[in-house]
This record gives structure tokens, sequence and C-alpha cells, in this order.
């Protein structure tokens, strides 16, 4: 047993040598308890040093310093004074924004503070501990920001270093108290993000949040945006496309606007309801048909005040229209009304404010149809920018393409953890594995498209770790490799329950992501996974050991994490977990009924309580810290027959038999000997082959069962003749027999990008001709197209070629890079027939 232990405790050394080298390439630590050379007593001695900006600032930048006092309270249980007065004292924090705070601009002039790098930018920030920056002060911090939000960002990167979770409301994560705050001296800043535009869409809000807030706040208002404001700015984003499910932003509160711009929020609307203005205000304020053939002046008339009601405050202005409630347009729309449409737009834009209208920014969105008319030639003024979009499941439909000619307003990408449409609608809990997302966001960024991030988030909660993942990528995607994922999801675990049980808390998350991901709750049912082949007993296993080791944890957590865990980690375990059993003790029941076996009815009574048991846990969640989240896990989630919800969760069928009902003999299934097939995970190659700039990079945890592996860099042009020492990954496989193989290739659901002819690979045997397929073949991403629909529903594409080889033994597969953008997850060589699996068979002999 001793050369296994060193062996086992090697690699653990290896991964926490890993781990280290990748949380080394994030921004470093700033705060500390323990006192360094030079460093600012930020709280020392039962006082916490007080608090200056100057009254003229941004009244968003005094609001976030009033954040920070309250923050140092939550750490220290001190409150430091704050004040707009001349600072006095030994020790000081000066706030303010260059060019707006007189304070900081004195410090500037007087050559204590430099700005360089940082003036002039967008978003920018730095703090500097400075020595006798005023008369009457030996030190201060200083927190300086290029603009108010880099004021904001600055500030709330000192609370967030002092353990203050930007989820401390939206969860409920504790502070952990410390006595003593020091500050390291030195220049502490992040630079400007990457991603201009960073933020979500409250979509699809009925009725979790939507009843939530009504109980709350009496509804989606100020009241509640306020919360929605701060979260933003404590992650970093800027930007917020409002609920709109029978909501109007700008019309049901005044204030809301209007302390969004104080926030420093920029506000849009989505991407089918332009010139600031909420579907539901048409159906309040609007006159006719929703029809700019037969109503131009109702609508120009309507768009006009939705512009007058933005005035000057802070957006990104919808352009164009969709057909009333995101429906397509009209069938005799066409491009040359839809141009009219925009040209009449920006008119009004430059009417309304005064100034062309090229400096207030635009977007057009692609989505769904609206691609089509781009595609066919439809243009927008350069300074637009395209808003680009995913398929409503998480995967980009279109990209610039490399060497295109730059826009002035550049390009966004319109993106979905949650959707309601088909083949089904996704709202319930998380399914979005951070791999996967990074995945894509890192395609989209590497073509250009850097300009806006939006992404669908449904109610908020329960997307609180891809919320986070999704905005620290678009600051800079740099600093999150693809082998750094798992390390990011460890440090934001540590960041909301401390750094003990980290490990096991993202290993957790992640693994929840990936499972749900394999296939989303509402797409669950008894046949989705084979009984006959055990595969549906292992993903239950799965699940259980998951809630096991989540339990555990809860139980050796204090008191005051108990409400942030559950909502975080062991309710999605849980309920995920349950579901499962649920369909697995569903499919069970209607097996044994076949046969008439005497345990038929008892796995129907356990099948019913399962599903009593998912409404114990959500009832659990919606009592948590006094009630605080009653209504959000209100989304129905069992018992789907279509695309939509129903108003209520659905037991599934099962079947009871009556009392003497005589067994039929059980008649056993034929599987397949397991050495007619070789399965691979595409991690395990034997060697990978690149040539010129392209490599082959794995991507750990992407995909429904190990990794995935894909070739970089994604804007590399095409391999047209692959073979010889072409880009190829080669595989040493073991044949039992002679004669015709099929191999089966499984991939991520990644679209045809570049909207050309759809991506593809090649495969070939030991040294016969590579065989090229092409992935997309009649796919067009869509409901009503067979094709999509299944591929997204089963979060694979799975394609097939058949080959030869003239003896057992031996053989080398290989897999040849064609496009970029192919993410291959696992390969199936088979000499006969396959065993029906939905993930496909598990992985044979050794690497």
């Amino acid at each position: 047993m001793l050369i296994p232990f060193r062996r086992s405790a090697l690699l653990s050394l290896l991964l926490l040598w890993l781990l280290a080298g990748s949380v080394a390439a994030q921004p470093a630590a700033y705060v500390s308890a323990k006192k360094s050379s030079g460093s600012f007593p930020l709280a020392v001695s039962g006082q916490a040093a007080p608090l200056y900006a100057s009254a003229q600032d941004w009244p968003g930048v005094l609001r976030a310093a009033r954040d920070l006092q309250a923050d140092i309270n939550r750490v220290t249980k001190r409150t430091p004074a704050f004040t707009t007065e001349k600072p006095s004292g030994k020790e000081a924090v000066l706030i303010g924004t260059i060019g707006k705070s007189p304070l900081i601009d004195g410090l500037v002039q007087a050559g204590k503070l430099d700005v360089a790098g940082v003036a002039g930018k967008w978003e920018a920030f730095v703090l500097q501990v400075v020595e006798k920056p005023l008369p009457g002060v030996e030190r201060a911090l200083v927190i300086a920001g290029s603009d108010k939000r880099g004021t904001i960002f600055g500030i709330y990167d000192l609370s967030q270093q002092m353990g203050v979770s930007p989820w401390y409301w939206w969860a409920d994560v504790p502070t952990k108290p410390q006595q003593t705050l020091h500050v390291a001296a030195g220049r502490h800043t992040q630079g400007e993000p990457k991603v201009k535009y960073r933020g979500i869409f409250l979509n699809d809000e009925a009725p979790a949040l939507t009843g939530w807030a009504k109980e709350k706040f009496g509804g989606i208002n100020s009241k509640m945006y306020v919360h929605v404001f701060e979260l933003l700015l404590r992650l970093k984003g800027n930007y917020l496309w409002p609920a709109m499910w029978g909501n109007a932003f700008n019309d049901d509160d005044k204030q809301s606007p209007v302390l969004a711009d104080e926030y420093g929020i920029v506000m849009g609307t989505s991407h089918h309801e332009p010139m600031q203005r909420a579907q539901q205000e048409w159906k309040r304020y609007g006159k006719g048909p929703w029809n700019y053939q037969t109503n131009e002046k109702a609508l120009q008339d309507f768009w006009r005040q939705g512009i007058r009601n933005m005035g000057t405050h802070e957006s990104i202005v919808t352009m164009a229209m969709r057909g009333d409630g995101d429906e397509p347009m009209s069938e005799d729309s066409n491009i040359a009304l839809l141009e009219k449409i925009v040209a009449d737009q920006r008119r009004i834009l430059a009417e309304e404010t005064g100034k062309p209208a090229a400096q207030t920014p635009q977007l057009w969105a692609l989505y769904k149809e609206v691609q089509d008319y781009y595609d066919k030639g439809m243009r927008v003024p350069d300074d637009m920018t395209l808003l680009l979009c995913d398929d409503n499941w998480g995967n980009l439909r279109k990209l610039p393409k490399p060497g295109d000619a730059p826009r002035a307003g550049g390009y966004g990408i319109y993106y979905h953890f949650d959707y309601v449409g088909g083949p089904r609608s996704y709202r319930w809990l998380n399914t979005n594995p951070l791999p996967r997302v990074r995945e894509q966001m890192h395609l989209a960024y590497e073509h250009g498209v850097n300009q806006i991030w939006i992404v669908n988030v449904g109610d908020l909660k329960p997307m609180e770790l891809p919320i986070s993942f999704f905005l620290d990528y678009a600051w800079n995607p740099a600093t999150i490799k693809a082998d750094q994922v798992a390390a990011y999801t460890q440090r934001w675990a540590a960041r909301q329950f401390g750094p003990k049980h980290a490990p096991d808390i993202a290993d957790i998350l992640a693994k929840y992501a990936k499972y749900n991901a394999r296939r989303k709750p509402e797409l669950l049912d008894a046949t989705t996974y084979s009984l006959a082949t055990g595969e549906w007993a292992t993903v239950v296993a799965e699940y259980n050991t998951l809630r096991t080791r989540a339990q555990v944890i809860e139980k050796q957590l204090p008191a005051e994490y108990q409400a942030a865990y559950f909502q975080l980690v062991l309710h999605p375990v849980q309920a995920c977990a349950n579901l499962n059993e649920l369909y697995y003790t569903v499919a069970l029941n209607q097996e044994a009924a076949k046969a008439n076996q005497p345990n038929t009815n008892a796995l129907a009574e356990k099948a019913r309580a399962l599903f009593a048991k998912d409404a114990e846990i959500k009832n659990r969640y919606h009592t948590l810290a006094g009630g605080k989240w009653n209504h959000m896990m209100d989304q129905m989630h069992i018992g789907y027959t279509s695309w939509h919800d129903e108003p209520r969760d659905l037991m599934p069928a099962v079947v009871t038999l009556p009392a003497g009902a005589a067994p039929k003999p059980v008649v056993a299934p034929v599987l397949p000997a397991s050495g007619t097939y070789v399965s691979l995970e595409a991690e395990h190659y034997t060697q990978a082959v690149g040539a010129g700039s392209v490599t082959w990079q794995r991507l750990p945890d992407l995909g429904r069962t190990l990794g995935a592996v894909s070739s970089f860099p994604t804007t590399a042009a095409p391999t047209l003749a692959p073979g010889g020492n072409s880009p190829h990954l080669e595989y040493r496989i073991t044949l039992n027999q002679a004669g015709p193989v099929t191999v089966q290739a499984y991939f991520a659901p990644t679209l045809d990008f570049t909207n050309t002819t759809g991506l593809r690979y090649a495969v070939s045997l030991d040294e016969e001709a590579p065989q090229i397929i092409n992935l997309h073949t009649g796919m067009k991403p869509g409901e009503h197209n067979q094709i999509w629909e299944k591929v997204v529903a089963s979060n694979i594409i799975l394609k097939a070629s058949q080959h030869n080889v003239a003896a057992a033994g031996t053989h080398t597969l290989k897999f040849w890079r064609i496009d970029p953008g192919v993410v291959l997850e696992k390969l199936v060589v088979s000499t006969g027939p396959l065993p029906a699996t939905y993930l496909g068979p598990p992985p044979t002999g050794k690497r």
C-alpha cells in the first residue's frame, strides 16, 4: 500500500501547486489583519480611520462611500466617521473622482498622487497609501477613480478585500469579523475592463421574482432595484436590462431610472423594446397596431417620448424593432423597411437629445430571425453596436470574421442562463457549467466582441455563481484561463464560506452544474437515462453522493453560514438529487409493472414521497432568514409536457397493480459484449500534434462526462487539407476483431458561428485518408428544427463515420482539425451495436 499512497500524495501536491499558480494569476490581496512595512491602518485599536470625500463629487460616489462606512462596521464593528468637510487627523481615507473631486485633484496638482494610467481611462481606479497628503494629515489611503464608476469600483474593491461579499444581501453571506485591517503599501489597481458594458437582464421573472418582490417591496420597483444596482456595482458590472414581464422600469416607479443614474448603472431595454420604452408601455399608451407600415406616426410619437423620458440618464438605446411581444416581424416586413425604421429612430434621437445620434450609445440586437436580415444585407450606421446572440441555450450563433474591418460601435453578445421557449423552458436552477460559459465567451472575446456582454439571468437567484463568473470574466478574460476555472470557483467559495471547506464546496458547485447541464431538469423524464445498462442508477448515485457531501459540510459550518450555504450549495444539490431519484423511481416502477413485479406499488409510493419531498425542500428555502426569500423558488419544474410551464408541478405518472396480480417472467436485456467497443474521453489522447500557431488544449470539466479538447487559437484559419502533419489528436486503441467499425464523436453543441458551411472535422484509422464530417448538416438554430432541438436538449452533437480495419490488434485513431471552435468530448469506436445509453458507453481500457 505504500507505493499507491506516495503516488496519491504526490498527485495532491501537484494539484496544490497547479492551483497556487492559478490563484497567483489573480489580483493580489492588499488588505490584511497584520501590519506590514508602510501599510495603512484602516482599523486598529478599536478605531477606524475616518473617510473623506468632496461634496462636489458624484452623488453615487458619496453613496458608495457610505457603503464603505457600513462595510467597515460589518467587519470590525466600528463605524468610521464620514464627512465632506476638510480632512484632519493622523490618518484618513480620501475618496474621489479625478476631475470631479477638488480633494483628489488637489493631491494630483501637489504631486502627492500619481494618476498616470488611471486618468482619462474607462472605469479605472487606484488605491494608494500617501504620506503627508495634506496639512494636518500624516498618512492617507487614497481611492481615486478615473470616472464615477471607477471610483465606485475602487470603493467596492476595498470592501471585498476586507471580506465583504458582493452577495452579503442577495445570498445572506456573513462577514468574518476582524479587529484590525491594514492596507498594504503601494499602488493597487485592476486597470480598465476589457469589455466596456457588462450586465445582466432580469427576465422570465414570473412567478418567482415577481411574487417575491410584491411581497417584500410592493412590486418590482425602486425599493427592489437599489439592491440590484448595488450588487451589480459590487460585481464591477455597469449595465442592466430591467424586468419586463408585466413591468415597465421607466413607468412603474419614476424613482427607478433616477436612482439607476445616481448609482451609476447604464440602463437599456431588452432586444425587442426599442427607444427606451418597455413593451408594457405600448400596451398602456400605444395607439393602433405595432406595425410601422400602417402606424408610423403613432410609433414615432411613442418612441419620441421614450427618449424624452431618458433625458441625460446614461443609457444604451435599443434600435429597430421586432414584432409585438418579442414575436417575429410580419412576413411582408423587409430590409428596406427596417433600415427606414432605424433612420427615423436616429432622427428622433438627434432631435430629442440635441446632439448627433452617433453620440448616444445604441445597439441593434441580431436576435433569432433578425440575424437573417443582417445576413441578407441589412446594415446600420457604423456607430451602432451589433449585439450578436446565442441560440438561447448558451451556444453562440454568429461572430465577426477575423480580419473584418472594425466598427466604431463594436460588437456585443446577448447570452442566456435562463430561457422561456423551445425545445423546453429552463428557469428553475443553475444549469450553466462555468467551463462551457468560459469557452463560449472566450470565443466571443477572441473574435473582437468586447463592447457589450449581457446575460439573461431570469430571477437573478439562483444564478449567483455564474453571474459572478460572467462579470469577472468580462472584466479581464486573461485572468481566467481554461485550466483555472476550478481555481476561480474555489476562490469564490472561499469568499462566501472561508477557506476551510472551499475546495469541497467548489467541487460540489461545479459537479451539480455539470450534472444539471447533461439534461436540464425541465427536460428530464423516466426515459432519459438507461435502466438496462445501469446508467440511471449511476447518475442517481452520483447525485446522492454529492448530496451527502453537501450535508456533511452543512453540519460543520457555523450557524451564521447556514442560510447562505443552503441557498448557494445545499438547496440545489438536494433538489436536483431528489428530482433525479424521482424520475429513476418512476422508471423502475414502470419497468416493474411490465412484469407485475411485487415491488411495483412500493415503487409508486416511493415516487410520490419523492415528489412530496421536492415541495419540502422548496419550503425550507422559502422559510430561510425569516422568510426573506419566500416565492423565489416558485418556478414549476416537474411534469412538463411542452416547452412552456404549467401553473404547478405535476406528479409523473406511475403504475399501481391490483392486489394479487401474478408476476410475469422477467426478460433480461441483451447487452453488447464489452469487447465490441472502445470508449475514450477526449482528454485521454496519446499524442497531440500541432502545426504553426495551432495547438491543442484540454478544457477541464467541460461537457457531459470528463472534459474536452479543442484547437487554439480560435481565430486561426481552417485547415483545408487535413492529413500528414496537420493538427490532429492521436488515440492508441486495441480492437478485438477485423472488419467494419464505427467511430462516434461526441461534441459540445457549438454552432457554426462563422455562418459558412458548418464546422468540420476529420477522422481516420491508421493510415487511411481522413474522412471530413460536417457537424451542422441540416441544423439551423431555433425552434422547429428537430436536429437543433435534439442537440441542445441532449447537450451534445453526435456524429458517426464508417471505417474498416484489416486485422485485430493495436490501431491509431486520428482526430483531425479543420475548423476552429470544434470542442471534442468523447470518441467511441465500435465493431458492433452499442448499448443504448444517454451519456454513451463509459471509458474502457487505459490511456
